[in-house]
């Protein structure tokens, strides 16, 4: 029984180790620049589908504005943000497609 116990907690350090060791060799540039096309893409899609919302271009700005300042969390944060509102955005007029106009203006 003891031996199965070190055995999981040494399984578990080593684990841990290597989780560690591979998060430190991780590329910030390279994380952003895969968020930045993702987002980028979301938003230029609910641009043609004519339902871009207010500040999703401004968001993929301070993202470059803060990824070549070197603060590529910020820069992230600020990526996820903007593809969130293109895909939300997407969504909105696939959903309103054929709302219409409300009767009282007619």
């Amino acid at each position: 029984m003891k031996t199965s116990i070190k055995t999981m907690l040494l399984s578990i350090a080593a684990t841990s180790v290597l989780m560690l060791s591979t998060a430190a060799f991780a590329d910030p540039k390279a994380d952003f620049d895969k968020a930045y096309a993702s987002a980028e893409a979301a938003v230029k899609k609910a641009a043609s589908m004519k339902n871009e919302w207010r500040d999703s271009g401004k968001m993929l700005k301070k993202a470059q504005k803060a990824a070549k300042a070197g603060d590529f969390v910020t820069a992230i944060k600020l990526a996820k943000a903007a593809e969130f509102q293109g895909v939300t955005a997407q969504s909105q007029s696939q959903a309103q497609a054929n709302a219409g106009n409300p009767g009282y203006l007619y």
